[in-house]
């Protein structure tokens, strides 16, 4: 899923949207971005992006960083 679009600028999903996939477990794990990403995110694309780091634990692969939604930080 492509969050915010190409750009990163596209309001969809919003953050509520998002966070309703990872309750249902629609979502096990985001990529999160980086200088190889394509835009930068702003609105919901940032938010979502921001409430991941908050909440979620995070590990480096293949130079990415990869969040696994299933692994809160409590």
């Amino acid at each position: 899923m492509a969050i915010g679009g190409f750009n990163g600028t596209d309001p969809a999903p919003s953050l509520s949207e998002f966070e309703r996939y990872v309750a249902a477990g629609d979502i096990r794990y985001f990529i999160g971005a980086n200088q190889d990403s394509f835009g930068g995110g702003s609105g919901a694309a940032a938010q979502i992006s921001s409430w991941v780091k908050d909440h979620f634990r995070s590990r480096t692969v293949g130079g990415l960083t990869v969040y696994d939604l299933t692994r809160p930080l409590s």
